[in-house]
């Protein structure tokens, strides 16, 4: 049991029409944890991810954030999605503005910070995503690495409790992922809360506190990235590890 929770969910359930994508899923993710949900396409880890900050509305079960429950609708549950930044396989960014206007527009419109004040932090975190060079060109100028890093460093910019992370390198080219796993290295060791749905082993096996996996709309196995790949206990594991971890 994760000592300091930060996200609970307890007995959630979700079907989409006959589809009961997420059956009775328990997890918690503890203050400065990072967790890698994995598992074969349809299992129902991207619902998961957006069911966190109730991008996809649950039927039943209890989600809390930071032991509060998560609002259903209106101003409370905008105040949520300001502290759980999520990062998607598209990089959502606004074609039409600059890089730091694009890092600085939630803060002034939701934080209500001052523009200064905002486009000063938007420098700092580009900075960190090592793109302040980048500052003033438009979404359109960069790759998309680069793009992704740009959508980091826009979740950071609302100081979010959380970042929750869906497939965030599936959309990019093979030489550009692995500039967006150093960035999210980088936050991992700097204790940011995290859950990742990716097909990265690498970064499971490194970043991880644990690994979560599923099949079938249901978590089968949650423990640490060790004993998941050295000896995973289920036999949906085995299988779906034997089939990636070939090559």
């Amino acid at each position: 049991m994760a000592v300091d929770p930060l996200i609970e969910l307890r007995g959630v359930n979700k079907h989409y029409g006959d589809l009961h994508v997420l059956q009775d899923i328990d997890l918690t993710v503890g203050r400065g944890e990072v967790v890698v949900v994995i598992g074969p396409s349809g299992s129902g880890k991207s619902t998961l991810c957006r069911t966190i900050n109730r991008l996809e509305p649950v039927e039943s079960g209890t989600i809390l954030l930071d032991g509060q429950p998560l609002p259903e609708e209106g101003r409370a549950l905008a105040r949520l999605r300001a502290d759980v930044g999520m990062v998607f396989q598209s990089f959502n960014l606004f074609a039409h503005k600059t890089v730091l206007a694009n890092v600085s527009l939630a803060p002034v419109k939701v934080r209500g910070r001052s523009r200064e004040e905002a486009d000063r932090r938007s420098r700092e975190l580009l900075d960190r995503v090592g793109l302040l060079a980048h500052a003033e060109k438009y979404p359109a100028q960069l790759s998309g690495g680069q793009q992704q890093r740009v959508a980091i460093a826009r979740a950071l910019a609302m100081d979010p409790k959380a970042l929750l992370f869906d497939e965030p390198t599936s959309a990019l080219d093979p030489e550009m992922i692995n500039e967006v796993l150093e960035v999210m290295q980088q936050l991992a060791r700097d204790g940011m809360t995290m859950v990742v749905v990716t097909h990265e082993m690498g970064f499971a096996r490194s970043a991880a506190n644990r690994v979560v996996f599923m099949a079938d709309g249901r978590v089968v196995e949650d423990r640490t990235p060790e004993e998941f790949f050295t000896a995973p206990e289920s036999d949906r594991a085995k299988d779906f590890l034997s089939k990636i971890l070939k090559h």
